[in-house]
């Protein structure tokens, strides 16, 4: 059993549905009998609900010619319907448009000729129904089928996928719906007139109503504009906010206050650190989807101990995943049933997720979110600060380190979460727990950050202590992490459990950069660092240096090219005033971009950009990832540095 491959698929999306085909639109059922590396579906929440979606006409060959993927909610695939009838050219096009909502999906057919006389055809559209939970489809296992449901008045049918808290239709117009075993089966008929059109359509309905979170109601993002930008860095912003608009869900009793599910489609909800960087990485506009990315995460904070969950008072929690109904069932498993991971529906299970909150809160603020609001989440940040002081540091030698007590949850709980991410320039994995080193840097910038708020908002004694609390930081911080190798010195990757300096060259140095911990001197060597051909890809920073015996360019986090990791990197090079270096892997970015159709996705190998075009796709990447379509603004800053997004 094996986890699909993605990185040929076509994705259609608005949170909180989704649809997986191949390149050519159609959607194609594994087989029930066994599992299989097929993600293609139709998706609600973490459901799929839709395991096949066929377009063939009867008698007739259907070939694909094109498919127009603009991003978001919107995609069009063209085919072509022999007709030896009228000779070699092909003078019948079929266009399949796939519209979706929070809610729905619509297909319109619209068959368009340049023959002489009337076409007709029948157009037949066969539906699978399914109720496979994602965590199975990403494992490779079998799929779920779902029985057919009777069809009502010859145009509509009804069924649920999970249980009676989940319903799903299908309705047509114009044509006829009929059951078989085991699909739901549309006859649509039309007919052409001479050099003209006709259309019909099929619409898919789905709700959940024991989901956590829904579509939102939330104005639309709008594209920026960037005055001389490059073509390519015009269609990577386009197609980045389409993306973007259509990764955003709501919590159900708020359906206004957004935030950014994380990616399609393994990661579909919210995550408290993906959620948190996204909505940073698109300041300093878009201050309305950072405000309210901070208020729900304000709104689930921790506030108790509990091991299972990693709650702990005043945490930011890391992901919130359906509860299922039957209440004595308290777990789901999240990341596959081979990993040993079993983790609840709100799991807490993050390091950084809690200075994000308050780094995001503290940019915002600066970039225009209203004294008001903020202080109504200042309770939220005396607490978040609180977990700062009294739980992040478990064995008290002054740094933020975690360990996974259940020995079910994650094992690491920064970004690199994966089992096998920090390692030994040896290629050996550390042991926990550990103290990373970018969670310092985020830790030293939140404390000072908070420090500027508490002045500002008239309580100067607390600023005083978490100016005194992040210098402290600083300097064990320049005691322990710093190491060094034949090119020189740089920060550790981390800490282990015997407080040993970690000694793999990572690409999470580099977000330390901005965050204030670095003298200059410090600043200029981290910068080089990453700069060097053994971590800059000619794509963007590779997770770990090219020099580990642990190096592997498609390694998930040891040696491929994460998006949003490149971007917080400019990110910090802007903030530390090395344009030329931010600029540069900027158009690295942006030379990826060009390779992916202009949607990055989360991840892609590491393969150097002199030996390969487009660069090596990482096959289960998301596609889209908020926090690398946001990483669309960033390279937009660095590229254009006089340029001001508008707020």
């Amino acid at each position: 059993m094996s986890q699909p491959f993605l990185h040929n698929q076509s994705i259609v999306l608005q949170a909180p549905i989704q649809c997986w085909s191949g390149p050519d639109g159609q959607i194609v059922a594994p087989p029930a009998s066994s599992g299989g590396s097929n993600a293609q579906g139709i998706f609600c929440g973490d459901d799929r609900v839709v395991c096949q979606f066929l377009l063939e006409v009867t008698g007739r060959e259907l070939d694909h010619i094109a498919t127009h993927e603009p991003g978001g909610a919107h995609a069009r695939y063209q085919y072509v319907v022999r007709t030896p009838e009228f000779g070699v050219d092909p003078l019948v096009v079929l266009e399949r448009h796939r519209d979706l909502t929070g809610s729905s999906v619509t297909e319109t057919y619209t068959v368009r000729s340049a023959a002489t006389r009337p076409v007709g055809l029948d157009l037949v559209v066969t539906l699978t129904p399914d109720a496979t939970p994602m965590t199975d489809i990403k494992s490779g296992h079998p799929r779920i089928p779902v029985v057919p449901a009777a069809v009502t008045d010859g145009t509509r049918a009804a069924w649920s996928w999970r249980d009676a808290a989940t319903t799903a239709a299908v309705s047509i117009s114009g044509g006829t719906l009929v059951v078989d075993d085991a699909n739901h089966r549309a006859v649509l008929p039309v007919v052409v007139p001479p050099r003209g059109e006709a259309s019909v359509s099929l619409r898919l309905e789905f709700d959940d109503a024991a989901a956590p979170f829904v579509a939102t109601t939330a104005s639309p993002l709008v594209t920026p504009r960037v005055d001389g930008a490059s073509r390519t860095l015009v269609r990577l912003l386009e197609k980045a906010f389409l993306d973007l608009g259509a990764l955003r869900l709501a919590e159900r009793s708020q359906p206004a206050e957004a935030f950014f599910a994380a990616g399609s489609p393994w990661f579909f909800t919210l995550f408290g650190r993906d959620s948190l960087i996204a909505a940073r990485l698109l300041l300093p506009s878009n201050v309305p989807v950072a405000a309210s990315t901070l208020r729900v995460l304000a709104s689930r904070q921790g506030t108790k101990l509990d091991t299972d969950t990693a709650e702990q008072p005043g945490k930011i929690l890391h992901e919130v995943r359906r509860v299922a109904l039957d209440l004595h069932d308290t777990h789901q498993e999240v990341d596959g049933r081979e990993t040993g991971v079993v983790i609840p529906p709100e799991y807490f299970g993050t390091i950084d997720a809690t200075a994000l909150w308050i780094l995001l809160l503290a940019d915002a603020h600066a970039a225009g979110l209203a004294d008001d609001e903020v202080r109504t989440l200042l309770p939220t940040l005396r607490a978040a600060l609180g977990w700062l002081r009294d739980h992040a540091d478990a064995d008290g030698d002054g740094f933020l380190e975690y360990f996974d007590e259940t020995q079910h949850g994650l094992a690491n709980q920064g970004w690199k979460d994966s089992g096998d991410s920090i390692r030994w320039a040896s290629g050996e994995q550390a042991e926990g727990p550990i103290a990373l080193v970018e969670v310092q840097g985020y830790a030293y910038a939140a404390s000072r950050a908070a420090a500027r708020l508490l002045d500002h908002f008239d309580a100067p004694d607390e600023a005083h202590f978490w100016r005194s609390w992040a210098d402290s930081l600083a300097r064990r911080f320049r005691e322990a992490f710093w190491v060094s190798d034949d090119l020189g010195r740089y920060p550790a990757f981390a800490l282990d459990a015997a407080k040993r300096p970690v000694d793999g060259v990572s690409s999470n140095i580099g977000h330390l950069l901005g965050t204030g911990i670095l003298d200059a001197g410090e600043a200029r060597t981290v910068v080089e660092r990453l700069m060097h051909p053994s971590m800059s890809s000619g794509y963007g920073v590779r997770t770990l240096s090219t020099t580990n015996a642990g190096y592997w360019p498609l390694g998930y986090h040891v040696g491929s090219v994460w998006t949003h990791d490149t971007a917080m990197i400019i990110d910090g090079m802007l903030r530390e005033g090395y344009r030329q270096e931010a600029a540069e892997l900027a158009a690295q970015v942006l030379r990826a971009a060009e390779g992916f159709h202009y949607r990055m996705p989360e991840l892609f190998g590491g393969e150097d950009a002199e030996r390969i075009f487009p660069p090596q796709p990482y096959p289960a990447a998301c596609r889209p990832q908020a926090w690398a379509a946001a990483s669309a603004m960033v390279v937009a800053r660095a590229l254009h540095p006089d340029w001001e997004p508008t707020r």
